[in-house]
């Protein structure tokens, strides 16, 4: 089996795509043949969820040896609950909650499993160089990232986050990660800044530029290792759904998905591919709203002014993996796509056919939610269903309400929800209106006063965390940087 660029012709292992991350020419790693494959989708519904993981991955990996001893090594142990990612009712809807891992965020699923495979990876392929993972992160991919990878052997990692870009929650659990293979550093800039400097690297450090004996790789999710296995847990809210008598075996659920680089969403879009009956997939965004522009009219335009909101982790304006889609709505057409990727960069807009789109909108949707109503809905959701969710599965809960309005069938709807309420404490007892005073630890202490819900123990004690990492460049200096990190 092969992954190929979703921008020219190159294909290579699934092996080498994890260890790579990204192409030499600037495009993504898609399988080509996904979902033609048979994929026994409902014998998964009936396994626990390290079973289902090993099912799933062993799937859309084949390449990998002892896919269960990778799975086990990644999650055993290392979330609060057994279930991985557990579905909670919240009124008439569901909330599957994925931020029970080491860092309270999602992505703690996908980056407990990525370790595990560029590891793995990197004996199969018989490399003996060291992987040096470059990593943009909005907020949360970073200390999830830098918690998967510290002191992995053979392993290197480099951390980028826009200085004034994320909360003070997520920049102390990145500043004050220890281990000897890690940095951290600050960009005078936003995320996209972040994004477009570690894509430069990876074109300007490639080949004979690198020192000897060090590759580069990514784990963002334009890494498919990091992708992949986001997969799992839509087939373990559809089996915690049937299991409950909640739906019959082949009734389809609808998935609101709040995202900003469009992986979360696309690993649903992966899971319908595989047989998995998902209704439609719901993109939220919040005052950023280039994907739903982009969803609605066929136009991407990152043209437009930055946002700060809230939702630091949805603050996008070019999301990396809507590629990957584009590349499966035009049957392939790598062409399309480096045209559609060049125009985005040189001229910060493109349109996407008609007929595409069309294909895309009958497995996507799109609303979006500002400011005023996100906070509006935590306090709503607390007052009246007594659940506390954060920011960014907020914007999502106001953008379910919406969506299932204006659907033409009434199908099971679950929310995902990326982060623990813990993250953004600020922005959350705003929202019930609890009292601010004090710094972002102080609130968090005061949030589980209100709530009763404990602090998760990866956020317990942070204030008291040294700084370790001190580092600010600005956002043309991410190429230098890396090249001198690397020596």
């Amino acid at each position: 089996m092969f992954y190929q660029s979703t921008r020219s012709s190159r294909r290579v292992s699934d092996t080498a795509a994890v260890l790579e991350g990204i192409a030499p020419d600037g495009g993504l790693y898609i399988d080509p043949a996904l979902g033609s494959r048979p994929f026994d989708w409902q014998g998964c519904l009936s396994l626990t969820p390290l079973a289902m993981a090993e099912k799933i991955l062993s799937h859309l990996l084949p390449g990998f040896d002892r896919m269960g001893e990778l799975v086990r090594r990644a999650y055993e142990g290392k979330f609060e609950s057994a279930d991985l990612t557990p579905l909670v009712k919240v009124g008439e809807d569901f909330v599957l909650e994925l931020f029970h891992g080491p860092t309270a965020a999602f992505k703690d699923v996908a980056l407990s499993m990525l370790p595990q495979l560029v590891t793995a990876a990197r004996v199969q392929e018989g490399v003996g160089d060291r992987i040096v993972i470059l990593t943009a992160t909005s907020g949360d991919t970073g200390k999830a990232a830098l918690e998967g990878f510290h002191d992995v052997e053979g392993t290197g990692i480099l951390v980028f986050f826009p200085d004034a870009g994320v909360s003070p929650v997520q920049k102390a659990q990145m500043v004050t990660q220890a281990g000897s293979n890690v940095k951290v550093c600050a960009v005078r800039g936003n995320f996209d800044d972040c994004q477009t400097g570690v894509k430069r690297a990876f074109a300007a450090l490639s080949g004979d530029a690198l020192p000897a004996g060090c590759r580069l790789s990514s784990a963002n999710s334009i890494n498919i290792g990091r992708l992949a296995p986001q997969v799992v847990y839509y087939f373990i809210a559809y089996a915690e759904l049937l299991r409950r008598g909640e739906i019959a075996l082949g009734e389809r659920v609808d998935y609101v998905v709040p995202t900003g680089n469009f992986g979360d969403i696309l690993a649903g879009y992966f899971a319908k591919l595989l047989g998995l009956p998902v209704g439609q997939l719901v993109c939220a965004s919040n005052a950023n709203r280039v994907l739903t522009d982009f969803l609605e009219t066929g136009v991407y335009d990152k043209r437009r002014s930055f946002l700060k909101t809230a939702s630091p982790s949805m603050d996008i304006l070019v999301s990396s993996n809507l590629e990957r889609l584009l590349f499966l709505a035009s049957g392939g057409d790598t062409a399309l796509v480096a045209d559609c990727m060049g125009r985005l960069s040189s001229e910060g807009v493109y349109r996407f056919p008609e007929e595409a789109m069309e294909r895309i909108r009958e497995d996507f949707a799109a609303g979006c939610c500002d400011e005023a109503r996100c906070l509006e809905t935590i306090g709503q959701v607390w007052r009246e269903q007594g659940y506390l969710c954060d920011t960014h599965t907020a914007v999502a809960m106001a953008v379910a309400e919406d969506w299932k309005l204006r659907r033409p069938e009434a199908r099971k709807t679950v929310v995902l929800s990326t982060a623990s309420p813990y993250k953004f404490p600020a922005a959350v007892l705003k929202a019930i209106g609890g009292d601010l005073e004090g710094d972002e630890f102080a609130q968090m202490e005061r949030l589980a006063e209100i709530s009763g819900i404990p602090i998760p123990r990866g956020l317990r004690g942070l204030k008291e965390r040294s700084v370790l990492h001190r580092d600010v460049i600005d956002r043309d200096g991410i190429v230098d940087y890396v090249r001198a990190q690397l020596g």
